[in-house]
């Protein structure tokens, strides 16, 4: 049983780290997505998470994987595809350290997330079902990401929604 499944986008955020000597901006690959940031800390409170999402058969979606792995998170619902990268995106600061981002997301894995990718044992073997809004800013993950909360619904799990918005998407 676990204490709560997300659902969603792992991605990688490449975060500004200084500028090199040439002037130009300088980025660090750090692991990003806000389903899985809430699995992380609940893992460090102790409760047992698992993931269902995308990433792409690459360096990036590997080192998430792996990642997931490190942390305890449960990856049995983690697919990765062969016809998808993993998703980006690039923090930009304002001088008021104000945060916006650029995505690079078009057809990439985790809006590639299928219907029939989603292990609905996995939802019902949870106490709450978590996910955020950017899964359902395009086909297929929105229709999976429906599916999955059919599926907590019909089970009488808890359902719990980040809208977490993000206009350019």
């Amino acid at each position: 049983m676990y204490d709560v499944t997300a659902l969603g986008e792992l991605l990688i955020d490449f975060t500004p780290y200084g500028k090199s000597e040439s002037g130009n901006p300088l980025y660090k690959a750090n692991p990003g997505g806000a389903p899985c940031n809430v699995l992380s800390q609940l893992c460090k409170l102790g409760k047992k998470t698992s993931f269902i999402g995308k990433v792409g058969d690459d360096s990036f979606g590997h080192t998430l994987g792996g990642l997931l792995e490190h942390l305890g998170i449960g990856t049995e619902g983690l697919r990765y595809s062969n016809n998808a990268l993993t998703t980006l995106a690039f923090v930009h600061l304002d001088d008021a350290g104000d945060r916006s981002f650029s995505f690079a997301r078009n057809q990439s894995a985790d809006v590639m997330l299928l219907s029939d990718e989603i292990d609905q044992e996995q939802i019902r073997n949870s106490r709450i079902f978590h996910c955020g809004t950017l899964s359902m800013s395009g086909e297929p993950s929105r229709s999976a990401t429906l599916k999955a909360l059919q599926c907590a619904k019909d089970s009488g799990i808890l359902v719990s929604v980040d809208p977490n918005l993000r206009e350019p998407l």
